[in-house]
């Protein structure tokens, strides 16, 4: 039977940074984001090493509509986003420790370095990339709050 666990994202997964298929790894996992006009959710996908971290949603050629990927820190960080060998466009939301968005970003494809990167100008905790429009058409807006809900099985 799934167990959920519904925590601010500070206070979750300490360590994990990333992207592994949730269901890949017989887990599921979901953001939810408290909006203005009420709750939204996305399925993600969290990373469990180094080199799903690194390689995103690189090469995928499709994302369905309401799934994405989340990538955590332990404590803030000032890290940049970049869309190399990404082949579809995407829009990336970033949180700081209070699981408050801090910036929501348009990221493109590219395929030639160097690629632009992409980053809020303070510190964050985490960051949930989805199809491009995907947050800003959800209401999704600085200052909203983030959970990650985990099920295991």
């Amino acid at each position: 039977m799934a167990r959920a666990l519904a925590v601010l994202v500070p206070l979750l997964l300490t360590g994990v940074v990333g992207c592994v298929g949730a269901g890949e790894r017989g887990g599921s996992a979901r953001l939810a984001i408290s909006t203005e006009a009420g709750r939204v959710e996305l399925r993600v996908e969290v990373a469990d090493d180094a080199a799903e971290r690194a390689r995103g949603l690189s090469g995928r050629s499709s994302l369905p509509a309401d799934a994405g990927m989340v990538f955590l820190w332990d404590e803030p960080v000032r890290a940049r986003f970049w869309m190399k060998d990404t082949l579809i466009p995407l829009q990336i939301a970033f949180w700081d420790e209070r699981g408050r968005i801090l910036a929501v970003l348009d990221m493109e494809p590219c395929t030639a370095d160097p690629c632009p990167t992409y980053g809020p100008d303070a510190p964050f905790v985490g960051a949930a990339e989805a199809n491009a429009g995907w947050f800003t058409g959800h209401g999704v807006a600085v200052g909203d709050t983030v959970s990650l809900e985990i099920g295991d099985g």
